[in-house]
C-alpha cells in the first residue's frame, strides 16, 4: 500500500512538473540598427516542446531601471502564465520580453537618431521572434503589454503602429509629459541645434494624448485597449487623462484604478488580469 502510494505521488509531481511552462532569461541576438547583441528573455508555454503548433505571443515590457529579467525575477511570469493557462483563464501563448535598458534606456528613436530602439523592436525585433519560434504572425494573434516607462512603450506603440497589435495593455504608464514645455525644459540639454517646431514634432508623436488626437477613430478601434493604474501611483493623473481622450472619441477601452501604488506588488497583481484581456482576442469569439 504505501508503495502504491509513493508511486502515486511521483505520478503526481511529473504532472505538475509537465504542466509548467519555461523561462530562459538572458538570450541574445545581434541587431543591426542598435549596433550590438541585445539581450532578450522568453517564456515558453508547457505545451510548446510536445507540439507542433504555432502560438499568439505577447511582448512584455519592463520599466525603467530593469532589464529583460524583471518579469521573471520580480513579476513571477513563470507562475502567474502557468497558473492562468491551467486555470483556463489565459490560452497558451509565448511572452517575450526585451531589454531596453543596455547601453541607452528607452523604447523610443531618440531625437539624436543615436538609439533607434523603436526601428529596432519592429524591423530587427519581431521579425527574428517570429522566424525563430512557432508564432502566429497575424495582428489578431499579437499583443503587447508593460509596466511603467515600459507601459508607455507599450500603448504608444500601439497608438503608432496599430497594424500589429490586437490588444494594448498599460501599467501604470507613462504616458508623456504633460506639456511641450515640461518636455522641452527637462530634456533641453539634448536638443542642441534643433529646430523649435522639430523638437515639437518630436514631443507629439511621443505623448499619449497628442496620438489620439491625431490618431483616426479607424485606428483607435482597430486594437483592444486596457489601462490600469493604482489610485496612489504617481503616474496616476496621466493615465486618467488618457482614459477621458479616449472617452471623448467613444474609443471603446478597460480602465482600472485600483488599490495600490508604483510597486511589483501592484503589477504581479494585475498580470493575470493582462493574460486574460489578450487571450479573449487570442480566441475564436
Amino acid at each position: 500500500m504505501k508503495g502504491i502510494f509513493v508511486f502515486l505521488s511521483i505520478i503526481n509531481c511529473l504532472s505538475f512538473v509537465s504542466q509548467s511552462g519555461r523561462v530562459m532569461e538572458s538570450l541574445s541576438f545581434r541587431s543591426d540598427i542598435l549596433k550590438s547583441d541585445r539581450k532578450y528573455a522568453i517564456y515558453l508555454p508547457a505545451d510548446y516542446e510536445s507540439s507542433e503548433r504555432s502560438y499568439p505571443v505577447l511582448y512584455l515590457l519592463h520599466g525603467s531601471g530593469d532589464d529583460q529579467s524583471g518579469w521573471i525575477q520580480f513579476g513571477e511570469v513563470l507562475k502567474i502564465a502557468d497558473q492562468a493557462i491551467k486555470n483556463g483563464n489565459s490560452t497558451s501563448m509565448i511572452i517575450v520580453m526585451p531589454d531596453a535598458q543596455t547601453g541607452q534606456k528607452g523604447y523610443f528613436n531618440t531625437i539624436s537618431e543615436k538609439w533607434n530602439y523603436e526601428d529596432f523592436f519592429f524591423q530587427d525585433l519581431i521579425p527574428y521572434i517570429e522566424k525563430k519560434y512557432r508564432i502566429k504572425t497575424e495582428k489578431r494573434f499579437r499583443a503587447i503589454a508593460g509596466l511603467s516607462m515600459g507601459g508607455g512603450g507599450s500603448f504608444i506603440y500601439a497608438l503608432r503602429h496599430p497594424q500589429f497589435f490586437s490588444s494594448s495593455c498599460a501599467l501604470s504608464a507613462a504616458m508623456g509629459d504633460s506639456s511641450f514645455d515640461v518636455f522641452y525644459n527637462k530634456n533641453k540639454n539634448s536638443f542642441q541645434g534643433r529646430k523649435r517646431e522639430d523638437i515639437y514634432n518630436y514631443f507629439s508623436n511621443h505623448n499619449a494624448l497628442s496620438i489620439i488626437k491625431n490618431q483616426t477613430d479607424e485606428n483607435l478601434k482597430s486594437v483592444r485597449w486596457y489601462i490600469d493604474c493604482g489610485d496612489d501611483d504617481f503616474l496616476f493623473e496621466g493615465n486618467s487623462l488618457v482614459h477621458i481622450a479616449l472617452k471623448k472619441k467613444n474609443i471603446p477601452h478597460e480602465y482600472r484604478v485600483r488599490d495600490g501604488e508604483h510597486n511589483w506588488t501592484y503589477w504581479r497583481s494585475a498580470l493575470p488580469s493582462v493574460l486574460k484581456f489578450v487571450s479573449d482576442h487570442f480566441h475564436q469569439i
